[in-house]
């Protein structure tokens, strides 16, 4: 091979497989903790600029599937912090699992990158391919991740305009996936005017001039009040316990964190009083009827409710459920949670993984499905959409229980995370549902983060993480429904498929 051969090879992988990386690896920066949101345009821009120049659809393949390990592999990192750190997996297992389900994750933006690259009858044209056909290649695998084996949506893109970019002003009307799109567009608009700055600069000022465009509309969206203020505000305290992970489920342990959380509601003279999912680690039946009892006089004493999360167990069905129930002034009510996290919750394929679950020494792995038709529990005057820890990634399951519903809770149990990302970007989560719905969400975790988020995704008030500690504070609840609350994702799906539509038709032509 000849010295130019061999600069030629080395610069083919760099644009192949490490740029790609590289640039996965930075759109995280988009996401919470940094809240950068204009990196991922510029990196989904250069990406879209490696499929224009890709030559094949191999490339383009191993083009996105190298993105995706850097985007899954950097955030979600924490997997190998749950796997290890706290379900006892062995170092070298627990990294083999967390690359493979990272490997698999990156599969979805490579069949994007091989879809946008396979409509050859478009192929040449270049705004056309930056503009329609790569962002909606890449919106539909992050929609087909959301629901396929039960779903994966953590990182998808839009979660890093919330809540401070103009694209956030969208959210009420599309959703995620609806920002995600037009973050893709964004990102489209950038490289067509990079491709044409030399060639035809009146183009790349059309596109930077639509770039410009979009985000004033986004940011004159983000004055738009979609609901209105329902009462009067009410006085909250989220309890953040701080119990161990590895020590939560302990029965010597038992006493300690009942004793914990009952000083902690004691001290508390709110309202509501919310404590974070299992926050007693025993089911309802076991638990001691004057313990539950002595919290719902003080929540009556304050004119309230209490929200406490526990498992409890259906002995005719011979199942269990991770659940919330409430108590207090209101008549006692419950709620199960429905949506399920595999392998932490439930066992799929439970003869091949099974004795491999039971290895990890993770307790109450098996838990049985609440109803998805559940309404909204009638608490501290209020109407209260429960959702519980992985929960509220699914923005089309929160909108169930709306408009009925007046504010959201959240009830987790994130010290699975450890001190990663992970609890960080759950937060930003709850914000862009708290945009969706134009509605409080309300955080009450084991671990942090512990915050109050507002109608327009805007964090009111937290504590620092780690640390046992209750968050008091106001929280207003909301009427109404924003056009995501009465659409869900209908109008993204349908603007997607028009696209995909006129794709198939050009290409028919050509």
């Amino acid at each position: 091979m000849t010295h130019s051969s061999a600069i030629i090879l080395r610069a083919g992988r760099f644009k192949l497989v490490v740029l790609p990386f590289l640039l996965g690896a930075l759109s995280v920066l988009g996401f919470a903790p940094f809240y950068i949101y204009a990196v991922p345009i510029l990196t989904l821009a250069t990406l879209f600029y490696l499929w224009q120049h890709a030559g094949s659809k191999r490339a383009a393949f191993l083009i996105g599937y190298c993105f995706g390990l850097g985007l899954f592999g950097f955030g979600a990192s924490w997997v190998y912090v749950s796997l290890h750190d706290f379900g006892m997996m062995p170092m070298g297992l627990a990294l083999l699992a967390t690359f493979l389900y990272c490997a698999f994750l990156a599969l979805f933006p490579a069949i994007a990158g091989w879809l946008q690259a396979g409509l050859k009858g478009v192929a040449h044209n270049t705004p056309w391919r930056l503009l329609v056909l790569m962002p909606a290649c890449f919106v539909l695998y992050e929609w087909t991740l959301g629901w396929i084996f039960t779903g994966f949506p953590w990182l998808t893109l839009g979660y890093s305009q919330a809540p401070s970019s103009p694209l956030a002003g969208y959210v009420p009307l599309l959703g995620v996936y609806g920002v995600s799109w037009l973050l893709l567009l964004s990102a489209g608009l950038v490289a067509c005017a990079y491709h044409a700055w030399h060639k035809v600069s009146g183009q790349a000022w059309l596109a930077l001039g639509s770039l410009l465009l979009l985000w004033l509309v986004g940011a004159g969206l983000q004055t738009v009040a979609w609901t209105q203020a329902h009462g009067k505000p009410l006085s909250v305290s989220l309890l953040q316990g701080n119990i161990p992970q590895d020590l939560k489920w302990r029965e010597d342990r038992l006493r300690t964190t009942l004793a914990t959380y009952r000083e902690m509601v004691l001290n508390s003279k709110s309202q509501l009083i919310i404590l974070p999912e299992t926050a007693v680690p025993q089911f309802l039946d076991n638990v001691s009827p004057d313990y539950l009892e002595l919290l719902a006089q003080h929540a009556r004493r304050q004119g309230g409710d209490l929200i406490l999360g526990l498992p409890e167990r259906d002995f005719v069905q011979r199942v269990y459920y991770n659940s919330v129930i409430s108590l207090g002034t209101s008549p006692t009510q419950s709620y199960r949670k429905q949506h399920l996290v595999p392998f932490g919750e439930f066992v799929p394929l439970k003869p091949i993984f099974g004795p491999i679950i039971a290895a990890m020494q993770i307790p109450l792995t098996d838990f049985a499905r609440g109803a998805p038709t559940q309404q909204p529990l009638a608490v501290a005057g209020q109407q209260v959409a429960m959702n519980i820890c992985y929960e509220d990634v699914f923005g089309e399951e929160i909108i169930r229980q709306l408009p009925q519903a007046t504010l959201l809770v959240n009830v987790s149990n994130d010290a699975w995370f450890g001190d990663s990302i992970a609890p960080h970007q759950h937060l930003q989560i709850s914000q862009m549902r708290a945009l969706e719905s134009g509605r409080y969400m309300l955080r009450a975790t084991n671990t942090g983060i512990t915050a109050i988020v507002n109608e327009k995704g805007r964090v009111l008030k937290q504590v620092p993480a780690f640390r046992a500690t209750t968050l008091h504070g106001m929280a207003q609840g909301f009427s109404g429904s924003t056009p995501y609350v009465r659409w869900g994702n209908g109008l993204f799906l349908s603007l997607l498929g028009v696209v995909f539509l006129l794709a198939v038709l050009l290409r028919q032509r050509m």
